[in-house]
């Protein structure tokens, strides 16, 4: 109901009543104050004299004008009122519910399922590898070297992707990203009939395109997310790499079974035309290039995020001299050979060790992976907070990466010791479950001390990382051929004691670049 007809059905007169006479002749004998009539009294006559009558007769219609002014400028200010609160309510239900859900929330759900493929499409070969080496007669040596060649193209992206996304945006970077190696997935069942060579450079292309995942998507990130979402929406993102590691180790041997192991290359790379569609209409590189953002997010995100100006050039010397930098280098070299063994192996391991068949050891596969998808977004939770409990940032990150550092080193240590193949999944799911807690650690740290270089310092300390993937599994495959699972454990139990006390030395999670 509007003001004005909740006004017209109050007992007040829209207008002085009718019956009061606004002009008086000086008749003494006549009626000049009739009550009105819905009056109770009736209608009463008053015998004045002439002057009294004229006085009273000026005194109320005066008053009656000064109320009937008094409520026509209430219902002109009532009708405003109406219209402000109808056109609000007309704005809400106008904006449908999709689109009053936060965008940078869009942007990194995106991020998530462009990660989830990233990871579908990688492990998609460690299931694949097993009846691709029996057809064509592939040794350990040369099943690492296939596994080792996606590190040589993912290392080559690493620094020139973060630089790219850097200057020109992360949303023309992970797009590139994303359809070159959707297309080197679909393309690698026809490299390996061609033969070897050809597989290792499809591999590596397809290595290429994963490269410059993770710097455009840090780049992104800096600009959309506030510093007090920044580890739940990393977490949210990394976890899901695991969660395409979930979904390609659990549909790859089906798919396998039913349709031969090309059928997993090709189905799952002709997943990255549909994720492209919806980022080309719904990302933007930052929030103030998209039309489409409601003010009032456009506000919250411009005052809460660090990374604002976009950066020209790079000062290498500044950054390299820094030591929390080298501190992330040198962690990510530690945490990467461990976790890049485990992602490569780990179907083998079970299928070798634990004697699963093809089938069970891609199920089994699944639980590691699930509790990573769980833990990274746990201690993304646990990390902020921490923050917005007051606890500082550099203290949360050395927390959370001691757990990721030291929690895997110490369920490693017990696969020497287990008997039974559910204690060694248990293990292996444990292991990886404290693991995840390093992306609110080492991971987020980028934002954390640079923000406007966020990409070019991902870039830079995941190519340590790569380089760990590179020598950590080609080496595995070299000491199971002179040694056995125990050895390759005890070699990342070392490096992850390594990088605990680099992190807790050298780290920081203050600014250190402008």
């Amino acid at each position: 109901m509007s003001f004005r007809a909740l006004l017209s059905s109050s007992n007040f007169p829209k207008s002085p009543p009718e019956t009061i006479s606004t002009r008086v002749k000086p008749n003494p004998t006549r009626c000049l104050i009739r009550s009105p009539v819905n009056s109770p009294h009736g209608c009463r006559l008053s015998r004045l004299s002439a002057t009294e009558g004229r006085r009273r007769s000026g005194k109320v219609y005066a008053d009656v004008r000064e109320i009937a002014d008094s409520l026509r400028e209430l219902v002109k200010f009532g009708d405003s009122l109406s219209d402000a609160v109808a056109s609000e309510d007309d704005l809400d239900s106008a904006v449908p519910w999709w689109e009053q859900f936060p965008k940078r929330w869009v942007i990194v759900i995106l991020c998530f399922s462009a990660f989830l493929l990233c990871n579908m499409d990688r492990v998609n070969m460690s299931i694949a590898i097993l009846p691709m080496s029996a057809e064509f007669n592939w040794n350990p040596a040369t099943v690492g070297l296939i596994q080792s060649s996606f590190f040589w193209g993912y290392l080559l992206t690493q620094i020139a992707g973060g630089i790219w996304a850097d200057t020109v945006g992360g949303k023309t970077v992970l797009g590139f990203g994303v359809v070159w190696w959707s297309i080197a997935t679909a393309l690698t069942p026809v490299a390996a009939k061609l033969g070897l060579p050809f597989l290792l450079v499809v591999r590596a292309f397809m290595g290429i395109g994963e490269g410059v995942a993770m710097p455009a998507m840090n780049n992104i990130l800096s600009k959309w997310v506030p510093v007090a979402e920044r580890s739940r929406s990393l977490a949210l993102v990394y976890s899901g790499m695991y969660l395409g590691s979930v979904t390609g180790l659990a549909f790859s041997p089906f798919l396998i079974h039913q349709f031969g192991w090309p059928s997993v290359f090709y189905s799952f790379g002709s997943l990255g035309t549909v994720w492209f569609a919806l980022w080309l209409n719904k990302a933007y590189s930052s929030p103030i290039e998209d039309p489409e953002l409601l003010p009032q997010e456009k506000k919250l995100i411009v005052t809460n995020c660090i990374s604002k100006q976009p950066v020209k050039t790079i000062p290498w010397k500044l950054i390299l001299s820094k030591p929390p930098v080298w501190a992330l280098i040198v962690s990510h070299f530690c945490h990467n050979w461990g976790t890049f063994i485990l992602l490569t192996w780990m179907p083998t391991y079970y299928h070798q060790v634990l004697k699963f068949n093809l089938t069970d050891s891609g199920l089994i596969c699944v639980l590691p992976w699930l509790t990573m998808a769980f833990s990274a977004n746990l201690g993304g939770w646990i990390a902020d907070t921490l923050v917005s409990k007051g606890l500082s940032v550099t203290t949360v990150r050395k927390i959370m990466q001691s757990i990721g550092f030291l929690g895997p080193a110490f369920f490693l240590t017990q696969l020497s010791h287990v008997n039974s193949p559910a204690m060694a999944v248990l293990c292996m799911a444990c292991s990886q479950g404290t693991d995840a807690f390093s992306q609110s650690g080492l991971y987020s740290n980028h934002q954390d001390i640079a923000p406007r270089y966020s990409g070019v310092l991902l870039g830079l300390s995941n190519t340590a990382g790569v380089l760990a993937g590179v020598f950590g599994t080609a080496a595995t495959g070299y000491i199971l051929q002179h040694g056995s699972w125990d050895n390759v454990f005890e070699v990342s139990v070392g490096l992850y004691l390594v990088g605990t006390v680099v992190w807790n030395l050298f780290s920081t999670g203050e600014k250190i670049l402008d």
